[in-house]
């Protein structure tokens, strides 16, 4: 009867000194990243398996586009058909120039034998009609000049208004291109952060849809221990520390780890009834976040003490 008395005493003293043998305790967290889909459509390519360790920016699966490829080349096809549709200005007035050039080598032509038969009529070779003649056909060879260089300017001036209204319908047409490419590059299901594939809601084959959860990663190198603290503990912190992290290696065994408090509330709450602190009796407690080094042993879940270097 003794003995069993001084056991029981024994295992409520060692009880209460590992009580009292940690400053603060908690859980291991990580970021965790839920990856949805961003394009809707048959998943025909996917590498992804829980436990699998992934990199930033890997492509890990394809959700299928073809339709929206298609819409793409048809709007491509539309903006090349515009091109064919534009009028070329030398082409179009070529027969208007050519009649101006033609009534500008009369009009020099006329205007020089004008000249010459002012001469002959103040010498007496040559009578006024002829002078008076020769001004009126020059006369309207200027005219005629004056309208053709106007038609040539009008035409010219329609067709690049003409062009200019055809060539308008491409930045909308090249807006919308851009805007398909994006679509179809949101059908590559890119990997946003290094890390482990948690869980997996996806198989190759499957319909998808925009927003549908595909998998949750974390990055395991690196967990946060999310413990609490009393208020009187608060001076005896501060970020930056380092402190050192127990979690249970079974049979009795314990790992130790080295942690730096990365985060300190300036809030009190109260205290979560799965969470041991320093003090029993503490109703209000202040959360910290320790980020601890993972040799592979820590999970997310997994309890864990802090030990506050003195």
């Amino acid at each position: 009867m003794k003995k069993i008395t001084l056991i029981i005493a024994l295992a409520a003293l060692i009880a209460c000194n590992h009580k009292n043998n940690f400053d603060a305790s908690g859980n291991f967290t990580a970021d965790e990243v839920i990856v949805s889909a961003q394009q809707t459509g048959q998943l025909i390519a996917y590498e992804v398996e829980e436990g699998k360790t992934l990199t930033e920016g890997q492509k890990v699966g394809q959700i299928n586009v073809e339709v929206l490829k298609l819409q793409k080349e048809q709007v491509e096809a539309t903006i090349s058909s515009l091109k064919e549709k534009t009028l070329s200005p030398a082409d179009q007035v070529a027969l208007i120039r050519s009649q101006y050039e033609v009534q500008k080598a009369q009009l020099e032509q006329q205007e020089r034998e004008l000249t010459r038969v002012r001469q002959l009529v103040a010498g007496g070779a040559a009578t006024q009609k002829q002078l008076d003649d020769l001004t009126a056909l020059v006369n309207q060879l200027r005219k005629q000049l004056a309208v053709t260089q106007n038609q040539l300017r009008v035409s010219l001036t329609n067709i690049n208004t003409q062009n200019r209204n055809v060539m308008s319908q491409e930045a909308p047409l090249q807006k919308n291109a851009e805007a398909v490419q994006v679509q179809i590059n949101q059908g590559e299901i890119i990997n946003p952060i290094m890390g482990t594939v948690l869980v997996n809601y996806a198989l190759k084959g499957e319909m998808q849809t925009f927003g549908k959860p595909l998998y949750k990663i974390a990055n395991m190198e690196t967990l946060t221990l999310k413990a609490y603290i009393t208020g009187d503990q608060l001076p005896q912190i501060k970020l930056g520390q380092q402190v050192t992290i127990r979690t249970d290696a079974g049979e009795g065994a314990q790992r130790t780890y080295q942690g730096e408090i990365t985060y300190i509330s300036n809030k009190a709450e109260f205290t979560p009834k799965t969470i041991q602190t320093k003090s029993e009796r503490a109703n209000l407690v202040y959360a910290i976040k320790v980020k601890v080094k993972n040799d592979g042993y820590l999970k997310i879940g997994m309890y864990g003490e802090v030990v506050f270097k003195k």
